[in-house]
């Protein structure tokens, strides 16, 4: 097939782009940059020039292709306060690409999120979020909208992604939490650090996005996660040991202080399961798991770029 990928040159999207090139795909990546247009070229993929708001741009690759695996997200401005303003951007898109793929039965694969689509239990592929109005809803809300392409012809699929895919490279959110610890000298974890997370290494992920845009059926919901949650205070005393600083616990109430604008998010308890995704398509994560991988040392080495 020949698949249009946003987002390719980015963290997730660079091991998706290998895996359809060694799975016999044609790969055309949207490229905002000239360090991004010479990234896809080098690993084997064309490249079309342009951003989430060229929409024009998004609708001619789209139809010129025989799916579309949406990745990119405007997380610049999104980090810089304005997250609704990248959600409707991101929602325009989707919009776009749905046009230009109804009644073809062409894949549209897009990703999206797992964190507090059921905090406090384990989230299944069944569940449905309840958008509140706020703006990270909108991304939800988006998500649910390619879901109902399915009625308009489009073999459509959400990835819903963990908060942590890990590898080497990472510059998320273990690499921020590996910063925090650096700067403050303590490796925190909130409360008595029992909630969990779910992880899943990039390369997993990468394979999970090849498998839903070959064979995921239409209205699909996928989960990406290898992991079905990793207690922080279990990822708080890898980093402690490897940073040879104390392991200590932080209240609740001084999370905000403490870890900055990961303060919330940290302190969520936000189990899934993959196990109809794994039923449905026969994916099989093979990569390290996020203890390990933070084992491996690739996060202690160079300071990562993310201050608190």
């Amino acid at each position: 097939m020949r698949i249009f990928v946003t987002g390719a040159s980015g963290w997730i999207g660079s091991a998706v782009v290998p895996q359809l090139l060694d799975a016999g795909h044609q790969v055309v990546g949207l490229a905002r940059s000239d360090a991004s247009a010479a990234a896809l070229t080098a690993a084997g993929a064309e490249t079309v020039r342009g951003t989430l708001d060229d929409l024009d741009v998004l609708r001619d690759a789209a139809t010129a292709s025989d799916g579309v695996i949406h990745l990119a997200f405007k997380h610049d401005i999104a980090f810089s306060g304005d997250f609704r303003g990248a959600a409707e951007a991101d929602r325009r898109a989707v919009d776009t690409f749905g046009d230009a793929l109804a009644g073809t039965g062409r894949p549209f694969v897009l990703a999206s999120g797992l964190a507090g689509l059921a905090p406090g239990r384990v989230a299944t592929e069944r569940d449905v979020p309840a958008p509140d109005g706020s703006a990270p809803s909108i991304r939800q809300t988006t998500a649910q909208a390619v879901l109902a392409l399915a009625s308009r012809g489009v073999r459509s699929s959400v990835v819903r992604l963990s908060p942590t895919c890990h590898g080497e490279g990472d510059n998320g959110f273990m690499a921020a939490l590996t910063s925090i610890a650096r700067a403050k000298g303590v490796s925190g974890y909130v409360g008595d650090g029992t909630n969990r997370w779910p992880a899943v290494h990039r390369l997993d992920a990468a394979r999970l996005f090849r498998l839903a845009v070959e064979k995921a059926p239409a209205g699909s919901v996928l989960h990406g996660a290898a992991e079905e949650g990793v207690p922080i205070r279990d990822i708080a005393e890898v980093v402690g040991r490897h940073l040879d600083v104390p392991v200590v616990a932080v209240p609740a109430e001084d999370a905000s202080e403490h870890f900055t604008w990961l303060g919330d998010i940290l302190s969520m308890d936000i189990p899934a399961s993959s196990a109809l995704t794994r039923e449905l398509l026969g994916w099989e994560p093979v990569e390290p798991g996020l203890l390990a991988d933070l084992d491996k040392g690739h996060y202690f080495g160079t300071p990562a770029a993310t201050t608190t």
